[in-house]
């Protein structure tokens, strides 16, 4: 229980001051043996009993009453089901907001009721006022600084649903970094969200550091976490995996593939989807049985005389397709963008030649006939004079680069290329991206993958569902990894299969084994090396024609801002400029097309468990308020009435306990008399 005015709490052992009373007044008389009334003193032994219960009933209902009494001035405070722990009010709350597409879910029970996110801001505006935080901070995007804003009531007008998932431990990084730069007091983090596994990435390794760093800090600090997790079952996603031109009969046509998703097998549910491209609209039906159902190369005519882009412009447009609304309108739309397919130009540096043959071949199959490829082998040498605007992916299977050609690779993630790096017979200790390889690791029995990322990344499911044959592939030789990076497959042992960098904008991969024979069965089990580099090759590509499609992040934000202005063609006219990049929608800056929408993994809808949350908490003075989407009240209430009414009902049973004995009147001899004469 938390109290708002506690130096009162100090007045605690006035308490026992019915007791002093009572003794100072037993002090007031003295005993003294007085024949006579030993008699009655005997008398009355059959009622003292019962005379020394009431007399203590009455001492312990005049304390009750005076607990009571100090307790309502105290203010007390009940939050949500369980009263929580710890000192009085903090002299700085800082509110860590989840944004992210999930939490604009609704109550799927309730009509027109408030989503995560709504429900969220409301309840935080209540509890904030009533707790009467000296300094309210807001954080809502780990790019951005911390801000202080004047009362609680600012946060209806703030932190607008995003497409983008939020980064839990990165947004709690820079609230640590406010804390120790301001040297503030006591803190209060109010931290809202609905436990996504995607926005929290417990695999990080930057949580270990967060708590060691948050323990260390002399101030007091508190996490409260709101927790919105409940998901609804029935709810569909909807996305597009796929959008190319294509000329049929002399006409062009545009092969779009759609995927619709839910979480769980529900009864057979027809949905329509709408396609939208510049004017011309459409609606055509899908049957979703499962969980998920894909519409496969779906043709819409683009015409002859007027493309969606302007008169013989036929090959270049943007479009929409969305479905009817549901519990969550964040995933019911689906922007994309089509252009004449670039050329998959892939570059390879492969010290193996068993190695470089596998993956040249990998490379130089496309997943589509309208694809054109190209394979360079080169050496590191040759890089300077490359033209890097027209390459989507470089696998590296040599020792990591040095000088001068790390700063070109550098720059070519930068813009969003693919970089794939396999380890070399040789690993030195130099490192890209903050990883670097250690040493090799011959395996006595071949390793298998255990656990891999399926709902996002290289190793994501196919479109129709199924999971890569992972778990198939034998590990013979690994390479040990060291750095910043988050595993996408693991092995047994803690030990890493495929890893990626953090904090890049493009894809820079590790691939701790090689598809030669005498490492892993990668060539052989040739299907996943195959997806891999070509799901690779695809991200790489949309960087290099003219039209892209992005996921919603702090990096396609950042895209923008530094490449100049853009115009949105489509989406949500309430995103801010400064926020571009995180809001779904198309964007175009003279002939080039970018679509943004919310990452793969938004419609997973995995929840991370509340006994994982804790521990990620462990050592921390943490707690965990549980809430529903369109729920009303405070989490923070004040109880003071109810110890006034305890100190009432206290009073009262005093009162009762110290009226008189009713006495009652003895028969007399005359009126015993006068019964036996009515008697006779």
């Amino acid at each position: 229980m938390t109290f708002l005015q506690p130096l009162i709490l100090a007045a605690l052992p006035l308490i026992g001051l019915p007791i002093i009373i009572h003794l100072i007044n037993q002090r007031r008389f003295q005993t003294m043996q007085w024949a006579a009334m030993m008699f009655l003193v005997s008398a009355k032994a059959l009622s003292r009993g019962y005379s020394r219960l009431r007399h203590w009933l009455i001492m312990m209902l005049r304390m009750l009453a005076v607990a009571a009494i100090l307790l309502a001035a105290s203010r007390p405070l009940s939050r949500g089901w369980l009263a929580l722990a710890g000192g009085g009010r903090a002299d700085t709350s800082i509110v860590i907001l989840d944004r992210s597409p999930s939490m604009q879910q609704q109550d799927p029970t309730a009509e027109d009721s408030d989503s995560k996110l709504d429900t969220g801001r409301r309840q935080l505006i209540q509890s904030l006022a009533t707790l009467a935080t000296g300094r309210l901070v807001v954080l809502t995007d780990p790019k951005q600084k911390p801000f202080e804003v004047e009362s609680p009531a600012v946060l209806a007008d703030l932190a607008a649903p995003v497409a983008s998932p939020t980064d839990v431990p990165l947004l709690l990084q820079s609230a640590y970094d406010y804390v120790r730069e301001n040297s503030i007091g006591s803190t209060e983090i109010w931290l809202c969200s609905d436990q996504r596994h995607n926005d929290w990435n417990p695999e990080s390794g930057e949580w270990a550091g967060m708590r060691e760093a948050f323990a260390k800090l002399p101030q007091q600090v508190r996490f409260q976490l709101l927790s919105y997790s409940q998901t609804d079952p029935s709810n569909v996603a909807v996305r597009v995996t796929s959008a190319r031109p294509h000329v049929h009969n002399g006409e062009i046509e545009l092969l779009v593939t759609v995927v619709v998703s839910r979480q769980e097998s529900s009864p057979q549910l027809t949905l329509p989807l709408r396609f939208e491209i510049g004017q011309a609209a459409s609606t055509v039906d899908i049957q979703l049985d499962g969980k998920q159902a894909v519409l496969k190369d779906h043709p819409i005519a683009l015409g002859r005389g007027d493309g969606p882009m302007g008169p013989g412009d036929h090959f270049r447009g943007w479009g929409r397709v969305s479905i009817p609304a549901d519990a969550n309108v964040a995933d019911n739309d689906f922007f994309f963008v089509f252009d004449r397919p670039a050329t998959r130009r892939t570059l390879i540096v492969a010290a193996d030649g068993a190695s470089r043959q596998v993956l040249s071949l990998v490379a130089h199959t496309p997943s589509s006939k309208d694809q054109a490829c190209e394979v360079e082998v080169l050496v590191p040498e040759d890089l300077a004079a490359v033209a890097w605007d027209e390459v989507a992916i470089v696998i590296w299977q040599a020792p990591l680069p040095e000088g001068k050609t790390i700063l070109l690779l550098e720059q070519f993630a930068d813009r969003g290329g693919q970089l794939i790096f396999f380890p070399p017979e040789q690993p030195t200790e130099q490192s890209f991206a903050g990883v670097s390889w250690t040493n090799w690791t011959t395996h006595k029995e071949p390793l298998h993958v255990l656990t891999w990322r399926s709902d996002q990344d290289l190793l994501a499911n196919t479109a129709s569902g199924a999971a890569l044959p992972i778990g198939e592939l034998e590990v013979r030789r690994s390479c040990g990894l060291a750095g910043p990076y988050t595993p996408l497959a693991s092995l047994p042992a803690d030990a890493t299969f495929l890893a990626r960098a953090t904090g890049q904008r493009g894809g820079v991969y590790f691939c701790t084994s090689t598809p030669s024979n005498r490492d892993s069965t990668l060539a052989t089990e040739g299907i996943v090396l195959y997806a891999l580099v070509q799901r690779a090759i695809d991200r790489g590509a949309e960087v290099i024609g003219k039209t892209r499609q992005v996921d919603a992040d702090t990096l396609a934000a950042g895209f923008h801002s530094k490449d100049g202005q853009w115009t949105r063609l489509a989406g949500s006219s309430d995103a801010l400029s400064t926020e571009m990049g995180l809001h779904a929608g198309v964007y175009q800056k003279g002939d080039r097309l970018v679509a943004i929408n919310r990452p793969a993994a938004e419609d997973a809808a995995s929840i991370l468990a509340d006994g994982r949350i804790d521990e990620l908490f462990a050592g921390l003075s943490f707690s965990r308020i549980s809430g529903r989407a369109g729920d009303d009240g405070s989490f923070v209430k004040e109880i003071w009435r109810m110890f006034l009414v305890a100190m009432l009902l206290a009073l009262i049973g005093e009162a009762v306990l110290c009226l008189p004995k009713r006495s009652i009147p003895e028969p007399s001899l005359s009126s015993g008399m006068r019964s036996l004469e009515a008697v006779a």
